[in-house]
C-alpha cells in the first residue's frame, strides 16, 4: 500500500501548480521601503531614483493576499488531498531557497509560473513520518527570467508523544531587583502595591520610578484583595504545558485603583463578566510556586454587564 501511495504520489512531480501567475502590483517603492524599515536595512542601494528591490523580496511580489490568484492550477490541492488520505494530515514549512538572476526595480510587473518539483519518499522525522514536497517558482519581468523561489514542506503524520513521567512544570515568574518585593509579598500571601512617597501615586506591575512625578523614592500598600473584571480574554489556543485551555485570563481592576492581570477562577469560563466582582486569592501550583488569581463572588455567575467589543476570545 506505502509503494502504491508513494507512486502516486511521484506522478505530480513536474506537474504545475500556478500558470501565468502576475503579481497583484508593480514592483514599487513604498513595498521597497515598509520592507527595509521592518528588516532594519539601510542600504542605499535600495532608495533613490536609481534603487533596485532588496533581492530577498522576491517572493514577496508574487503573494495572492486574501483574494489569491488566478492561474492557480488543481495539481497541488490534490497532491495535498491524497497525502491527507494517506496519513500525513499535518504540514509544516522547512526550507526556501531562492536564485536571482537580475534585480527588480520600481515599476516592473512580473509573472510567474509554479510547479510541483519533487516529492521525496516517506521520510521519519522527529515531527513524524511523512513526505517533503519542493514547488519551485521562476518569477519574470517579460521575458526575462529574474530569480526562482524554491518552497519546501513537510506533510506527515504526527508522532505519537510520550507521555512524560509527571505533569509538566507551570512556567516561573522572571523576578528581577525592580519586582522581587512583590514577588515576595506573594510567596506570603499578601498583594503589595508599590506607593510614590513624593506624591501618593499607587501603580502596578511595579516600577522603579513614579511614572506620575518621577519620584525614584516608593513605599507599599497591601491591597484589600477586592476587585472588578475590567475586560478578559478566553484562552483557547494554543496550548501549552501544564496550561489547560480553555480559560479566562482577566484584566482586574482592584479597589483600590489599579489593574493586573490574572486567571479568574471560581467559574466556567463562559461565564465570566465584565464588571462581575472577584476576590483575592492565593493558589500553590508546586511546592515553590505561589501566584495570585482572582475568584469571582459566589453567586454572581449571570450578573455584570456584557459589552460587546470588550471582550475577546483567542
Amino acid at each position: 500500500m506505502a509503494d502504491e501511495v508513494e507512486q502516486r504520489l511521484k506522478t505530480y512531480e513536474g506537474r504545475p501548480a500556478a500558470v501565468s501567475g502576475t503579481g497583484k502590483d508593480p514592483v514599487n517603492a513604498p513595498m521597497i521601503r515598509h520592507w527595509c524599515e521592518a528588516m532594519g536595512d539601510t542600504n542605499p542601494a535600495y532608495s533613490g531614483p536609481d534603487a533596485i528591490a532588496p533581492p530577498t523580496m522576491l517572493q514577496a511580489w508574487t503573494m495572492g493576499g486574501l483574494s489569491g490568484h488566478t492561474g492557480r492550477s488543481s495539481a497541488f490541492d490534490e497532491l495535498l488531498t491524497l497525502l491527507d488520505e494517506a496519513g500525513c494530515t499535518s504540514v509544516v514549512a522547512t526550507d526556501c531557497e531562492q536564485e536571482y538572476i537580475r534585480p527588480l526595480r520600481p515599476g516592473d510587473e512580473i509573472t510567474f509560473d509554479a510547479v510541483i518539483e519533487s516529492v521525496s519518499p516517506r521520510k521519519t522525522t522527529k515531527l513524524g513520518t511523512g513526505h517533503f514536497v519542493t514547488t519551485r517558482m521562476d518569477i519574470r519581468v517579460g521575458p526575462d527570467l529574474a530569480g526562482t523561489h524554491r518552497f519546501r514542506i513537510l506533510k506527515y503524520a504526527p508522532a505519537r508523544q510520550r507521555q512524560p513521567d509527571q505533569a509538566p512544570r507551570r512556567p516561573r515568574p522572571v523576578i528581577n531587583r525592580d519586582n522581587a518585593g512583590f514577588w515576595e509579598g506573594v510567596r506570603e500571601h499578601r498583594l503589595l502595591i508599590q506607593r510614590c512617597t513624593a506624591c501618593g501615586t499607587l501603580r502596578h506591575p511595579w516600577l522603579p520610578g513614579c511614572n506620575t512625578c518621577g519620584h525614584p523614592e516608593w513605599d507599599t500598600v497591601e491591597a484589600s484583595g477586592n476587585g472588578t473584571v475590567h475586560s478578559y480574554v478566553v484562552m483557547h489556543h494554543p496550548p501549552f504545558p501544564a496550561f489547560d485551555p480553555p480559560y479566562a485570563v482577566g484584566l482586574i481592576e482592584l479597589t483600590e485603583g489599579v489593574r493586573m492581570i490574572s486567571n479568574v477562577t471560581g467559574v466556567p469560563y463562559d461565564k465570566v463578566r465584565i464588571g462581575m466582582p472577584v476576590r483575592l486569592e492565593f493558589r500553590e501550583y508546586d511546592e515553590e510556586l505561589v501566584l495570585p488569581v482572582f475568584r469571582a463572588e459566589e453567586g454572581l455567575y449571570g450578573k455584570g454587564s456584557h459589552e460587546e467589543g470588550s471582550h475577546a476570545h483567542r
